[in-house]
């Protein structure tokens, strides 16, 4: 014999498999940072995993932000990547220095700053932090800015 709370399990698992309430959570999480180059002149490649479903619903960026909360570089993504994800794109230089602290995160074109950010420094590597400082909403307004999706 099942009690409520199984039956209100198997109802909402079956009402998530008829795609009738379950809504994905929009996300750009960034999962993978790499950087080579030296001080002053850093190139990152930053790996995506988004829920992406076409123009309407995609990662359109993602940048390099320092501890004060600084945009030092953005790379846009001109297109959606709806079915390759994880993907990884690559963008710099960057003016840093080795033992600098940044924040990675990554942007949705219709929800913003949505997802997982990592911090971290060339020397030390980067990792996923829980708590992101919440930076000053004109960053999202900053040049470069995209000029639409491609597809």
């Amino acid at each position: 014999m099942m009690n409520d709370t199984g039956i209100k399990k198997i109802m909402i698992i079956f009402i998530c498999v008829l795609g009738i309430g379950c809504a994905q959570t929009v996300e750009a999480n960034v999962i993978k940072v790499k950087t080579k180059g030296s001080d002053g002149a850093y190139r990152f490649s930053v790996t995506l995993k988004s829920t992406e479903t076409g123009c309407d619903q995609y990662a359109d960026w993602w940048e390099v932000v320092s501890k004060k909360g600084e945009l030092l570089y953005r790379r846009i993504l001109v297109h959606s990547h709806p079915d390759t994800q994880p993907f990884t794109r690559s963008g710099g230089n960057v003016n840093i220095q080795k033992d600098d602290i940044v924040y990675i995160r990554g942007h949705m074109n219709k929800e913003g700053y949505v997802g997982d950010v990592m911090m971290g420094s060339v020397s030390e590597g980067f990792k996923k932090v829980n708590e992101v400082v919440n930076f000053s909403e004109t960053l999202e307004t900053q040049t470069p800015l995209p000029k639409g999706c491609l597809y």
